[in-house]
């Protein structure tokens, strides 16, 4: 561990029962389920001025509610159906078709999505804190951990007795001392995106000259032809809320680490270069996109990895293509094996695996407790799983529900002080249970019709 400040000459911020760094979609749920519980004082820190990670940042669309292929399951439920049904009171949402095999997606508004972060949040109780970000741990004592952060006021403590790393990059278990994988260092490490969304899109003209089909067709030709400059034969464009508006995953940087600000800074750049020439490939190939212009560019490049640690259980790409659900599991997954990467050829593509039999495995309570831990649990893309498993289980309704799991796990672990390591999972699982989530394969199909949100 290494230790950068004296922590006696800074100022305490606070003191908290739980601290939960990072307000992403895994974090504010994390954070909103152990102040569910009304026992114990819940602090939650975000270095950006919004909520929501990934999900305000760079996507519009929950994916892994619901199992790819023609026979759906819904597989996610409790707080993160709260989280959809906020959003569908004010008609901004709308269920996305099964595309690129992902199964059905919820697509939002990203802005509106940023205010029910911070209704929910708020309402819970929560200590909130934006604009700070950590920058060192001290464990001065066996349950009291200084976390010093900066803001615009300067450096600060927060003591806490337990922590729940949401940062995306265990960016709390690096400076604690808990053992981590780089991404990339076995395998490639998958690539970076930033996204894009456009106005001046005239969809009926777009689907009548052949839609995604013919999109597709021609992003292949412009790329083997070169008449624009691509990084792949291949990318999505679809339907936003707003009418007359798309958003993109389109735009691939490969090898180059986020962990690395020179590298991250070239990344941006590169990320914002191509966007625009798919601005300028879209208008010039695609029907329905002539007048078509960016509005709108992802607040950071999307990171799929980066660090990823070390925990208690690792989830692997055989548990995945196992598709058992042992008595450990704390949520479910049917997301394939969706691996950004760069092919043989130097062309970026995306390889694909699906989970055979019910097409549905569960996520072990381990792959959410650094190794040997008493206080700290990791939730969202750092949870721990090798390349192929976070692969799989990096969607946002899978990153929510380890959360739910963290927040309550945390809470479980302060009122019969024990270890996170050691907590009762029996009862973990009742407590996730009762709160709406689903931990077994589902017998009917979810119906996924409807221009909304229904809680199957």
């Amino acid at each position: 561990m290494t230790t950068i400040f004296n922590p006696k000459g800074i100022p305490l911020l606070a003191e908290t029962d739980v601290l939960v760094i990072g307000a992403g979609s895994a974090g504010c749920i994390a954070a909103i389920a152990a102040a569910g519980q009304n026992q114990f004082s819940v602090m939650l820190v975000e270095r950006y001025g919004f909520p929501g990670g990934t999900s305000t940042q760079m996507l519009d669309t929950f994916y892994g509610f619901f199992t790819p292929g023609t026979n759906p399951r819904k597989i996610v439920g409790g707080l993160p159906d709260r989280v959809v049904n906020e959003l569908d009171k004010t008609n901004d949402i709308f269920l996305r078709p099964n595309t690129y095999g992902a199964g059905t997606g919820v697509n939002y508004n990203p802005e509106r999505l940023k205010l029910v972060w911070d209704q929910l949040i708020t309402e819970a109780g929560i200590n909130y804190l934006l604009h700070t970000s950590l920058v060192d741990v001290i464990q001065e004592e066996p349950e009291r951990i200084s976390c010093i952060f900066w803001n615009k006021s300067g450096f600060r403590k927060v003591i806490a007795r337990r922590v729940i790393d949401a940062s995306g990059d265990a960016d709390f278990c690096a400076l604690a001392g808990h053992p981590f994988e780089l991404a990339g260092e076995n395998e490639p490490a998958q690539s970076l995106t930033t996204t894009f969304r456009m106005c001046n899109v005239y969809q009926e003209k777009f689907e009548k000259a052949g839609g995604n089909k013919m999109m597709k067709e021609r992003m292949a030709e412009a790329f083997e032809n070169k008449t624009h400059l691509l990084p792949r034969k291949e990318g999505s464009a679809h339907e936003m809320c707003q009418s007359g508006c798309i958003s993109t995953v389109a735009v691939k940087v490969s090898d180059l680490s986020a962990l690395k600000m020179d590298e991250l800074t070239k990344a941006e750049i590169e990320g914002r270069k191509q966007s625009f020439e798919y601005e300028r490939f879209f208008r010039d190939k695609v029907p329905g996109y002539e007048a078509s212009k960016i509005i709108g560019l992802s607040n950071q490049i999307g990171v799929r990895e980066t660090r990823r640690v070390y925990g208690e259980h690792r989830l692997t790409k055989e548990e995945c293509l196992s598709g058992q659900i042992p008595e450990t599991s704390v949520l479910l997954c049917g997301a394939p094996i969706e691996d950004h990467r760069k092919g043989k050829d130097g062309q970026d593509e995306t390889y694909w695996e699906y989970i055979p039999g019910s097409g549905i495995y569960g996520v072990p309570y381990g792959t959410i407790v650094p190794a040997g831990s008493k206080n700290t649990w990791v939730v969202g893309r750092c949870f721990s799983a090798t390349h192929d498993a976070h692969a799989s289980c990096r969607s946002m309704a899978q990153t929510m529900s380890m959360g739910q799991a963290a927040g309550l796990a945390a809470i479980q672990s302060l009122k019969n002080d024990c270890d996170a390591k050691n907590i009762n999972i029996a009862m973990l699982r009742d407590d996730i249970l009762k709160l709406g989530q689903i931990l077994e394969v589902p017998e009917r199909e979810a119906d996924t019709s409807r221009n909304g949100w229904k809680n199957n």
